[in-house]
């Protein structure tokens, strides 16, 4: 298994496998996204998760939206599946508490909140909505957390004590949800790490290639350089570039931890 960490009372290891490949979110173009998109089958994603858990990786992250990587969810899981999942909640049917509870039944062994929807509600300073969101996931007695795309996002939430982990973006692609379209800036990552410093609470660091834009070694050499020794990383893996992608950022993450 790759170095892991006590991630709010899970053993995580620090290289997880993200999932917006397997949705079809490139982040780089609508016919990139339709690629991956078709590629991942549910039947290949499960082949990617068994992969990955050769390669040494323990945990996976998906989002709870895209209809066949819930159906891959299921299906993995129920097949013996040993990745422990971490959902990204999205209240996709306008209903985060049955979201949640979706989440929940499915095997989640924790949760945190789409960081295009805690955007919207840090703008709008809807701190009632967040609490109760928090609370409705830690009933269930698993860790809840917050992604978001700025740190002025997280140290907002981070002010209220109410979370477990953070999921911060490395850089802030909210633009995309705002309606701005990708918008990839390398000085965003160093206000981000920075960010992932000095929040205590546990964090885990992605779109740290900035969607396929930064060379895997360095990206991955940055992120450990510059995170807290007990965060980790997530990573999406499109094999339809390289087959081998999963063995090779596990491998890349092995040597830099060594």
């Amino acid at each position: 298994m790759l170095p892991t960490v006590d991630f709010c009372g899970l053993k995580v290891t620090r290289l997880i496998i993200g999932a917006n490949p397997f949705g079809g979110f490139s982040h780089q173009s609508d016919q990139r996204s339709r690629e991956m998109g078709t590629y991942y089958t549910p039947e290949r994603i499960k082949e990617t998760w068994r992969r990955a858990e050769a390669a040494g990786i323990n945990t996976m992250i998906t989002n709870n939206e895209s209809a066949h990587v819930i159906q891959a969810v299921r299906e993995y899981l129920g097949e013996g599946g040993k990745l422990q999942w971490i959902v990204q909640a999205a209240n996709y049917k306008a209903d985060m508490f049955k979201a949640v509870d979706e989440a929940v039944e499915i095997g989640a062994k924790a949760i945190y909140f789409h960081g295009g929807q805690v955007d919207n509600l840090y703008a709008g300073r809807d701190e009632k909505t967040l609490r109760a969101w928090v609370k409705h996931a830690r009933s269930h007695k698993i860790p809840a957390g917050i992604a978001g795309h700025s740190p002025d996002v997280h140290f907002w939430v981070d002010s209220m004590d109410i979370v477990d982990f953070h999921a911060v973006a490395f850089f802030n692609c909210g633009s995309l949800h705002s309606g701005k379209g990708h918008n990839f800036k390398l000085a965003d990552a160093f206000p981000a790490a920075e960010c992932a410093r000095r929040i205590k609470k546990p964090c885990i660091a992605y779109k740290i290639m900035a969607a396929g834009r930064i060379d895997p070694v360095m990206a991955f050499e940055f992120a450990f350089e510059n995170i807290k020794p007990g965060d980790a990383v997530n990573v999406g893996m499109y094999r339809g570039d390289k087959d081998n992608m999963v063995e090779e950022d596990a491998a890349i993450v092995r040597t830099i931890l060594s």
